[in-house]
């Protein structure tokens, strides 16, 4: 009867031969998440026999990550900024790089006092609730087209309490927030992929994230185009946005041209400028 170690063992090995980048820490997640276990209880159990019952489902879900399906979604949870949140299959993964987006936000939003936020191509919601956990006084609009996306939204929302300060509406950017509807900052980590690079990404995107939350038209700029402009008229202090390698000259010119005033970018952890942030007049 295998151990837990001697399944640990085979799935990273299988893991690195199918160029998965994280082998050991994959193999990790999908056992633990079967057994219930996290990664320090795996160590401390590495001799605990599995039974057959046990590693039929597991095998499973090997199968799926060797096929690259983002591991995320087969655990079904991701950390991001101090929050668990639930992940659903065809709903963009939230990056770390994301973080910074959150962090840059946050400095302009009150600590005290109510602030009305509009998080725009949601998502899993985690722009929006992870600045809503940070500001207690804060009223979160969480806006998304894709039904896939306003669910595991919805999904997050209750999970973590939220259902009183963070409302999920279904449409396109700003449209299903009623104009009567006071918005002091707008958020948006929106598609900023060019078209013609999706398919040379990792197969974990090209082949299984949602294209919708990933194709930014041909220069991976068409969303701002749309969304700089209304989020400048409509927002009363801040626009924030996260955009892809390279954009944040075009994106910091078109805030400037919809009225916005003391721009300013914003490096993500690796250093690559990931947000840049425009202020209202």
């Amino acid at each position: 009867m295998p151990t837990v170690v001697d399944v640990l063992k085979k799935t990273e090995a299988f893991f690195k031969s199918k160029g998965i980048a994280s082998p050991r820490l994959d193999a990790e997640l999908i056992v633990g998440h079967h057994l219930n276990m996290d990664r320090v209880e795996l160590y401390l159990k590495f001799d605990q026999p599995l039974k057959e019952a046990e590693l039929g489902p597991m095998r499973a879900d090997v199968k799926r990550r060797a096929d690259r399906e983002p591991v995320a979604w087969i655990v079904g949870n991701k950390g991001f900024w101090s929050l668990d949140l639930n992940t659903h299959v065809d709903v963009l993964v939230p990056r770390p790089d994301s973080e910074t987006l959150v962090e840059t936000a946050l400095k302009v939003i009150p600590e005290e006092g109510l602030c009305f936020i509009a998080d725009v191509g949601t998502g899993t919601g985690a722009i929006g609730l992870a600045i809503a956990s940070e500001r207690p006084d804060a009223r979160v609009f969480s806006t998304d087209i894709s039904d896939s996306a306003l669910r595991c939204t919805k999904d997050n929302v209750s999970k973590l309490g939220l259902s009183d300060r963070v409302a999920v509406l279904k449409g396109s950017l700003l449209s299903p927030i009623p104009a009567d509807r006071q918005i002091d900052i707008v958020v948006s980590n929106p598609p900023y992929i060019p078209s013609g690079d999706i398919d040379g990404l990792a197969p974990e995107i090209a082949k299984h994230e949602p294209r919708l939350a990933l194709d930014g038209g041909e220069d991976g700029l068409d969303i701002y185009r749309a969304l700089i402009p209304s989020a400048a008229q409509r927002a009363t202090k801040a626009v924030v946005v996260e955009h892809g390698d390279g954009q944040h000259t075009a994106i910091s010119a078109m805030m400037e041209q919809a009225g916005l005033i003391d721009i300013t970018e914003h490096a993500d952890l690796s250093g690559t400028i990931r947000v840049v942030c425009g202020l209202k007049p």
